[in-house]
């Protein structure tokens, strides 16, 4: 389909507030007589609490109260489940643990919150919570994920009789038998270890109760406003309608803003409303770490039996998640590592054993890639090692492997996420393949650049892996769209924007749906003022499931306006068109009708509303896609190691992507970008660093390494295109792309550049000392 405005490299509407400073922030909301809260948090990651005095705290000038779980009474209760629990299958095992408010008995992780001090500022709300004494009994830490299931070990949780938060057994045809039958069964240990989002903006709460009309008033940087005030609702025993919620614009959510609750996001509304004064709280950078949630930590024990070819029989895997002190997101991670583990290959074998356990670490919840990074690094690095084994070209071995264009939409068989099996609903995998090992120029440098640095002294290495990306998931998302008097457009949806461009790709569909220019739409996102229902913005799903949402209601008030205008121009509507703000006669272009003015006369003053019409060029629609869309691409890089102090320089990277339509290339090539930087993070120089006590080692950006521009190199995208099916625009899921490949391309290329020393890489992050010792425990 051609067209005009969908697609087009559209400048983001968004970006001068965001430059000039003119955009709103949470930490912007100062309201009049607010109080600011400050958080005590636990120095132990397990301990009973065995008495708490805030006695010197209340003491201190301008500290208006201090509060305690007891203080709480019937408002103190868990956070609710974030997800369903899982479907009942043979033998699975859910043991749902939510996080609490204010801890009352044992801390479970460093930095859960024991009390929290409302102040006049928030200088002496800090000052106040420096006077508050704990008296602890320190526990034995659960750290280990491979000894804490074993009998007698410490417990998290002292009401269940282990520390098994889930077991889920999962499986395709019949892997026994298919190893039987294999030339080679290759048998690894993978670690995969944690990291955090680091979003530029760490999270933050302002909340206003207006007691004479009885409504709840709340800016929070949350990815899922409306859910939160769905949840806020019930927990306060207040209707829906007494209950705003704004996100305004975040600065970068990356998953752990989906979260619901944060013990913040429930104890600043009832502090608003029991002292009937604005309460704020904006997290500071070592909070981040100790309360905003993490992910990847994972061990995987994999076996994969092939052909002498390369063909690939079956997999089997044994998966030990650690999911922290809590599950409140159940099995969403750890099931998108299951469903991504046999990648965008056709394997007809499958079994996986998986063990969520419990630690006393801060809790697990989905980071920019959700899982999916940790299933393609084990299939990718697998393969990588077969292919030396087999002594076969691993470029051969993946196209012989690759899920055929006549196959789809292909069954994975393995339920995903969304508690469904895995339909991989469109594809065409090798010409994206091909295309970038052409981008890469593969051949060049393996046959010329490779040898001649080598004859240099240099260690130059080249990686490239595919990968799947599970996007658009429902259930559903709204928007609404309306034309006002004066012909400009306003358009509403659920989804807040944490740097996706709704304001500008939404906008897009809008304009090419009505024929207007897209600064004539304003669009209003994250606020359950303008539109009651929705989900949120996570899992690769705003411009597949909100964009055709926005694409209904548009769809709807074009033909709500031609309608209007084939009666009052007298024409047939299918003579009409719709462009620069008009609808005109095709053929008779002076005939013609301004929105504004049909927007007034679609509200007249007087009369009846004719049957079968209504007031307005307005319209409300939701979209919720039976399955999701799953996207497709493939980068490659080309890095340099120095094998002294083993610091990296990446020399070019390529990234081929397959995300169906695309509503605006430049929007697509940022959020490539940015999951890119994530991902060379993920890959070479952000880890968490837990002690036995599980004590976090690194909780500063002093001591926790994340890539600076200095380290992201120049990103060449290309682009494929195969519309999915499944939904009006083709548009599959892109923002959490960039992140996954990476941590496997980074081995596959490391491994590339230093043939010497027999490397063999199955663990992830690295960094410049883990790398040193792998080379010289290889050399052993």
């Amino acid at each position: 389909m051609t067209y005009k405005v969908i697609g087009k490299r559209v400048k983001r509407v968004e970006d001068p507030r965001l430059l000039t400073g003119g955009a709103l922030f949470v930490g912007d909301v100062n309201l009049p007589n607010m109080l600011h809260a400050a958080f005590f948090r636990s120095d132990y990651a397990h301990a009973k609490i065995k008495s708490i005095d805030t006695s010197l705290a209340k003491e201190i000038p301008g500290v208006v109260g201090v509060y305690t779980a007891e203080d709480m009474g019937e408002a103190w209760e868990p956070g609710p489940p974030l997800v369903s629990p899982p479907p009942t299958l043979e033998g699975v095992v859910f043991n749902s643990r939510r996080q609490v408010p204010l801890v009352k008995d044992k801390v479970k992780h460093a930095g859960e919150i024991i009390a929290v001090v409302v102040a006049e500022s928030r200088y002496i709300a800090e000052d106040a919570v420096e006077e508050i004494y704990v008296d602890y009994e320190p526990l034995p830490a659960v750290t280990n994920l491979e000894k804490c299931l074993e009998p007698g070990h410490p417990l998290v949780h002292d009401d269940l009789d282990s520390n098994l938060a889930a077991y889920l057994v999962q499986n395709k045809g019949d892997y026994e038998a298919a190893k039987k039958e294999a030339d080679l069964v290759l048998k690894r240990k993978f670690k995969l270890d944690r990291g955090a989002a680091v979003a530029m903006e760490n999270r933050g709460i302002v909340v206003d109760w207006d007691q004479k009309n009885q409504h709840l008033m709340i800016w929070d940087t949350t990815q899922s406003p409306i859910p939160i005030r769905n949840g806020m609702a019930a927990r306060l025993g207040l209707r829906t309608h007494q209950v705003r919620v704004v996100a305004p614009f975040v600065g970068g959510g990356f998953g752990p803003k989906i979260m619901m609750f944060y013990a913040e996001e429930m104890v600043l509304p009832w502090l608003t409303m029991k002292l009937n004064r604005p309460v704020k709280w904006i997290e500071d950078r070592k909070e981040n770490f100790y309360a905003t949630t993490q992910e990847r930590e994972q061990v995987q024990e994999v076996e994969m039996a092939l052909s002498k070819e390369g063909r690939i029989l079956g997999i089997k895997q044994k998966i030990i998640h650690d999911t922290g002190a809590f599950d409140p997101y159940g099995l969403t991670t750890p099931l998108n590592t299951q469903s991504h583990s046999m990648g965008g290959y056709d394997v007809q074998n499958y079994n996986s054993e998986l063990f969520v356990v419990f630690t006393n670490k801060i809790i697990v919840t989905p980071v920019r890639g959700a899982g999916r990074p940790q299933g393609i690094y084990v299939v990718e690095r697998m393969l990588d090692i077969a292919s030396k084994e087999l002594k076969l070209d691993p470029r051969d071995v993946r196209r012989l492997n690759f899920i055929p264009k006549d196959a789809f939409p292909y069954n994975h068989e393995i339920i995903d996420q969304a508690f469904v099996e895995l339909v991989l609903d469109s594809g065409n995998y090798l010409p994206a393949y091909e295309k970038a090992l052409e981008k890469i120029e593969y051949d060049k440098f393996v046959q010329e650049e490779q040898p001649r640095l080598r004859a240099e002294g240099k260690y130059v290495g080249i990686g490239v892996v595919p990968f799947i990306e599970t996007t658009g998931v429902g259930p559903y998302e709204g928007a609404r769209v309306a034309v006002e008097p004066s012909g400009k457009i306003s358009a509403a949806t659920g989804v807040g924007t944490q740097g996706q461009s709704h304001m500008t790709s939404f906008a897009q569909i809008i304009a090419e749906e009505l024929g207007v220019e897209v600064e004539d739409v304003s669009l209003v996102s994250g606020d359950t003022a303008e539109i009651h229902w929705g989900t949120g913005t996570f899992a690769s799903r705003g411009a597949v499931v909100a964009g055709n949402a926005v694409l209904a209601a548009a769809s709807d008030v074009r033909k709500k306006v031609l309608k209007l205008a084939s009666k009052i121009l007298e024409t047939p509507e299918d003579e009409l068109e719709l462009e620069g703000g008009l609808v005109r006669v095709a053929d008779i272009p002076e005939k013609s009708i301004s929105l504004g003015e049909l927007a007034v006369l679609a509200n007249p003053f007087r009369g009846a509303v004719e049957p079968g019409t209504e007031p307005g060029l307005e319209s409300t629609k939701y979209f919720g896609p039976a399955y999701g869309a799953t996207a497709f691409g493939v980068h490659g890089m080309i890095l340099e190691v120095d094998p002294e102090t083993m610091m990296i320089k990446i020399h070019k990277y390529i990234a081929v992507e397959d995300c169906g339509t695309m509503l605006n290339p430049l929007v697509v090539e940022g959020q490539i970008h940015g999951g890119v930087s994530m991902g060379i993070g993920n890959a070479y120089y952000e880890k968490l660093h837990y002690d036995e006590n599980a004590q976090l080692l690194n909780a500063s950006l002093a001591d926790y390494l994340i890539p600076t521009s200095a380290e992201m190199p120049h990103i060449e995208v290309y682009h494929e295109n195969t519309p999915a099916p499944n939904n009006k625009l083709g548009t599959k899921g892109v923002g959490e792309a960039g992140a996954i490949p990476v941590p496997a391309a980074f081995a596959q290329a490391l491994e590339n550049a230093l043939p010497d020393f027999n490397l063999e890489i199955t663990e992830t992050p690295l960094s410049p000392n883990r790398l040193y010792e792998l080379l010289y425990k290889s050399e052993e």
